[in-house]
């Protein structure tokens, strides 16, 4: 909106009345800040609603206590949001309103990586931001990665390392089956688990694919059905959201998780949440961030984002949740060393930076832009112990960890990906480069 000029003498006078009274001078800095626009494109509805749900409430309360700490370079935040359900061809529609209607500076969101992909797509032609909250394709920083591209969290490759470096040791040699959401995701998640735990023959390591989005119950028990005659020691879920919820309560139902091992390679507390505690007892799988993460490595800032959401919220936070509240403040850093909100700049400053927020170091790698991290192993607690805590959320043991330098792709893997797609090694140069 046009603001109309104010002679400074005007201003004096006008301020000096203001703040006489009572009460008034929060009324002062909310009218005369300016407001920048973040656009926040997330599943408020569909199978991956409890994932978008966190991403909200930590954005929110990220946007809170930045604009309550004096905005970004004196600007405050106003997010606009819009309900991705899951779906790519709806984020392209939903995003490029943002740009256009809304005027945002920044888009970021999940969950699906093929709703990432999507909304990187757009926002690059039209050179805006966009941050990855929750996608997990080894694509959305891979194959697809573009220079306005970030991913906050972990990617599938990095997942499926740590959960390896725990099944090799305890089922090597042992026979696998896999359920997969067919689409970007469920893909590379399933490629990355097979390669490192070493079962990438098909004949033996049988796998199945579930239509994404719309798998339905009878979909899921089909498919259980045929696992149960195969009789594998693993059962990998690569599925997501409340698919997977509906999927490992029928495998516990048909007595399949006393049978097998089952691994669920991207875990959320959410997902865990919605199948309940004695389904979940016992699954392993990989996180980025856990609500426990700070607490069992004493991360001071983790603690108080922990401790801070569970007063607002009545709940802890999820990776997801951490992810959004995470991505809201390193672009507030990141605007701030540039001194300006070009997005140009703004990737400058952020390409090659070191962090440290609610974890210990992580780093927006330069080639790729994907956030380097440590990433955790973990596997469910008993029913017992997750109905002791407070909120009946206890669910994740950290059994494992790497360091995201060892986790994370080579230049040289990235840069191979790269081009068996026909893309080029290096990410588009920005305007004036």
């Amino acid at each position: 909106m046009k603001r109309t000029a104010i002679c400074p003498k005007v201003k004096l006078i006008l301020f000096a009345i203001i703040i006489s009274l009572p009460g008034c001078l929060c009324a002062v800095t909310a009218a005369t800040a300016e407001v920048v626009k973040f656009g926040l494109n997330f599943p408020r509805t569909g199978p991956y609603s409890i994932q978008g749900l966190d991403q909200w409430r930590a954005a929110k309360m990220a946007a809170e206590e930045i604009n309550k700490a004096g905005g970004i370079m004196g600007n405050h935040i106003q997010i606009v949001s819009r309900d991705s359900k899951s779906n790519a061809d709806l984020t392209t529609k939903n995003v490029t309103e943002m740009i256009f209607e809304d005027n945002v500076k920044m888009v970021f969101g999940g969950s699906a990586s093929s709703v990432a992909i999507a909304a990187g797509k757009v926002c690059e032609q039209n050179n805006v931001l966009f941050f990855g909250t929750l996608t997990y394709s080894t694509a959305t920083t891979g194959k697809e990665g573009r220079r306005h591209v970030f991913r906050e969290c972990y990617n599938s490759w990095m997942g499926a390392k740590v959960i390896a470096s725990y099944l090799k040791t305890r089922f090597r040699n042992k026979k696998y089956f896999y359920i997969t959401a067919d689409y970007t995701w469920g893909w590379t998640t399933e490629a990355s688990v097979r390669k490192f735990s070493r079962t990438e023959n098909t004949s033996i390591h049988k796998g199945l694919k579930t239509k994404f989005p719309g798998a339905t119950e009878k979909d899921f028990k089909d498919v259980l059905q045929i696992v149960k005659r195969e009789k594998p020691n693993v059962l990998v879920l690569v599925l997501f959201g409340k698919d997977m919820t509906t999927a490992v309560r029928q495998a516990t139902a048909m007595g399949l998780k006393k049978r097998m091992q089952i691994v669920v390679p991207n875990l959320t507390l959410g997902m865990a949440e919605g199948a309940g505690a004695e389904v979940m007892e016992g699954v392993i799988g990989a996180l980025p961030w856990t609500w426990k993460v700070p607490y069992k490595y004493d991360y001071s800032q983790g603690i108080k984002f922990v401790e801070d959401f569970a007063k607002k919220y009545n709940r802890y936070p999820s990776t997801s949740g951490a992810s959004a509240y995470t991505i809201l403040y390193e672009y507030k850093s990141a605007v701030e060393r540039a001194g300006t909100f070009d997005t140009a700049a703004v990737i400058k400053a952020l390409e090659g930076h070191e962090y440290s927020l609610l974890k210990d170091k992580q780093i927006w790698r330069k080639f790729d832009h994907q956030s380097v991290q440590t990433i955790y192993a973990i596997r469910c607690n008993s029913a017992e112990q997750v109905m002791k805590d407070k909120y009946k959320l206890d669910f994740f043991d950290i059994i494992g960890s790497i360091p995201g330098v060892l986790a994370a792709r080579t230049r040289v893997q990235w840069s191979e990906v790269r081009r068996k797609a026909g893309k080029p090694a290096v990410l588009a140069k920005l305007p004036g480069e």
